[in-house]
Protein backbone atom coordinates (compact mmCIF):
# COMPACT_ATOMS: atom_id res chain seq x y z
CA UNK A 1 0.00 0.00 0.00
CA UNK A 2 1.24 3.43 -1.03
CA UNK A 3 1.65 6.27 1.57
CA UNK A 4 -0.70 8.02 -0.09
CA UNK A 5 -3.29 5.10 -0.17
CA UNK A 6 -2.42 4.82 3.83
CA UNK A 7 -3.12 8.51 4.45
CA UNK A 8 -6.45 8.42 2.44
CA UNK A 9 -7.53 5.39 4.75
CA UNK A 10 -6.86 7.65 7.94
CA UNK A 11 -8.48 10.51 6.68
CA UNK A 12 -11.82 7.80 5.41
CA UNK A 13 -11.81 5.97 9.19
CA UNK A 14 -11.84 9.58 11.01
CA UNK A 15 -14.36 11.14 8.69
CA UNK A 16 -16.43 7.63 9.09
CA UNK A 17 -16.28 7.91 13.01
CA UNK A 18 -17.50 10.85 12.93
CA UNK A 19 -20.15 10.11 10.17
CA UNK A 20 -21.63 7.38 12.44
CA UNK A 21 -21.93 9.69 15.41
CA UNK A 22 -23.56 12.27 13.92
CA UNK A 23 -26.21 9.57 12.66
CA UNK A 24 -26.41 7.71 16.47
CA UNK A 25 -24.90 5.17 14.73
CA UNK A 26 -22.08 4.39 17.86
CA UNK A 27 -21.89 0.40 17.25
CA UNK A 28 -20.64 1.43 14.37
CA UNK A 29 -18.30 4.35 15.53
CA UNK A 30 -17.21 1.60 18.06
CA UNK A 31 -16.06 -0.66 15.48
CA UNK A 32 -13.69 2.09 14.15
CA UNK A 33 -11.75 2.70 17.70
CA UNK A 34 -8.89 0.31 18.88
CA UNK A 35 -9.47 -1.43 22.21
CA UNK A 36 -6.81 0.36 23.69
CA UNK A 37 -8.34 4.14 22.64
CA UNK A 38 -7.36 6.98 24.91
CA UNK A 39 -9.84 9.90 24.34
CA UNK A 40 -8.41 13.34 25.87
CA UNK A 41 -10.35 16.40 25.87
CA UNK A 42 -8.21 20.11 26.90
CA UNK A 43 -8.03 19.66 31.15
CA UNK A 44 -10.53 16.98 31.67
CA UNK A 45 -9.54 13.39 32.29
CA UNK A 46 -9.04 11.15 29.39
CA UNK A 47 -11.17 8.18 29.01
CA UNK A 48 -9.73 5.25 27.95
CA UNK A 49 -10.68 1.63 26.99
CA UNK A 50 -13.98 0.63 26.94
CA UNK A 51 -14.64 3.60 29.04
CA UNK A 52 -15.20 5.28 26.16
CA UNK A 53 -17.60 3.18 24.38
CA UNK A 54 -19.54 3.49 27.63
CA UNK A 55 -19.53 6.97 27.46
CA UNK A 56 -20.30 7.43 23.99
CA UNK A 57 -23.10 4.46 24.54
CA UNK A 58 -24.68 6.53 27.20
CA UNK A 59 -24.94 9.61 24.80
CA UNK A 60 -26.92 7.25 21.95
CA UNK A 61 -30.07 8.80 23.49
CA UNK A 62 -32.66 11.05 22.09
CA UNK A 63 -32.49 13.88 23.98
CA UNK A 64 -28.41 14.12 23.08
CA UNK A 65 -27.29 14.83 19.45
CA UNK A 66 -23.62 15.48 18.08
CA UNK A 67 -22.86 16.75 14.57
CA UNK A 68 -19.73 18.11 13.30
CA UNK A 69 -18.51 20.55 10.97
CA UNK A 70 -15.04 19.72 9.32
CA UNK A 71 -13.69 22.85 8.05
CA UNK A 72 -10.13 20.82 7.41
CA UNK A 73 -8.22 17.20 7.44
CA UNK A 74 -4.89 16.05 7.34
CA UNK A 75 -2.98 13.33 7.50
CA UNK A 76 0.65 12.26 7.83
CA UNK A 77 0.37 8.18 7.84
CA UNK A 78 -1.40 7.17 10.79
CA UNK A 79 -2.04 10.79 12.06
CA UNK A 80 -4.82 13.09 10.98
CA UNK A 81 -5.91 16.45 12.04
CA UNK A 82 -9.07 17.93 11.97
CA UNK A 83 -10.47 21.45 12.16
CA UNK A 84 -13.93 21.39 13.16
CA UNK A 85 -16.85 22.69 14.78
CA UNK A 86 -18.77 20.29 16.58
CA UNK A 87 -22.36 20.98 17.65
CA UNK A 88 -23.55 19.28 20.94
CA UNK A 89 -27.45 18.87 21.33
CA UNK A 90 -29.09 18.46 25.08
CA UNK A 91 -32.80 18.80 24.31
CA UNK A 92 -33.46 22.00 22.37
CA UNK A 93 -30.29 23.95 23.27
CA UNK A 94 -27.33 23.63 20.42
CA UNK A 95 -23.57 23.95 21.74
CA UNK A 96 -21.61 25.23 19.15
CA UNK A 97 -17.84 25.26 19.28
CA UNK A 98 -14.17 25.18 17.84
CA UNK A 99 -12.39 22.13 17.91
CA UNK A 100 -8.91 21.26 16.65
CA UNK A 101 -8.53 17.13 16.85
CA UNK A 102 -5.54 14.71 16.79
CA UNK A 103 -6.12 11.11 15.68
CA UNK A 104 -3.60 8.39 15.46
CA UNK A 105 -4.46 5.07 13.66
CA UNK A 106 -3.09 1.65 14.88
CA UNK A 107 -3.73 -1.44 12.33
CA UNK A 108 -6.30 0.34 10.85
CA UNK A 109 -8.36 1.92 13.68
CA UNK A 110 -8.26 4.96 15.83
CA UNK A 111 -6.05 4.78 18.97
CA UNK A 112 -5.34 8.28 20.29
CA UNK A 113 -8.69 10.71 19.94
CA UNK A 114 -7.53 14.05 21.65
CA UNK A 115 -9.51 16.73 21.08
CA UNK A 116 -7.88 20.73 22.08
CA UNK A 117 -10.65 23.54 22.74
CA UNK A 118 -11.26 26.92 24.55
CA UNK A 119 -13.34 26.91 27.21
CA UNK A 120 -13.86 30.38 26.66
CA UNK A 121 -15.15 29.41 23.11
CA UNK A 122 -17.63 26.86 24.47
CA UNK A 123 -19.09 28.97 26.69
CA UNK A 124 -19.93 31.44 23.92
CA UNK A 125 -21.57 28.61 22.41
CA UNK A 126 -23.81 27.74 25.93
CA UNK A 127 -24.43 31.34 26.03
CA UNK A 128 -25.81 31.81 22.32
CA UNK A 129 -27.07 28.35 22.02
CA UNK A 130 -29.24 29.09 25.33
CA UNK A 131 -30.37 32.39 24.10
CA UNK A 132 -31.63 30.97 20.84
CA UNK A 133 -33.33 28.42 22.46
CA UNK A 134 -35.23 30.26 24.71
CA UNK A 135 -35.79 33.37 22.00
CA UNK A 136 -35.49 31.95 18.70
CA UNK A 137 -38.20 29.75 18.48
CA UNK A 138 -41.39 30.38 16.31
Amino acid sequence: MSEIELEQDSITTVREFFAALEIGAVSEALELLHPDIVWKNTSLPDVRGERVAQVLRGLSRDQFGFAAIMHHIAADGPIVLTDRTDILRFGPLKISFWVAGTFELRDGRIILWHDHFSWENFLRGVVVGAWKAVFARG
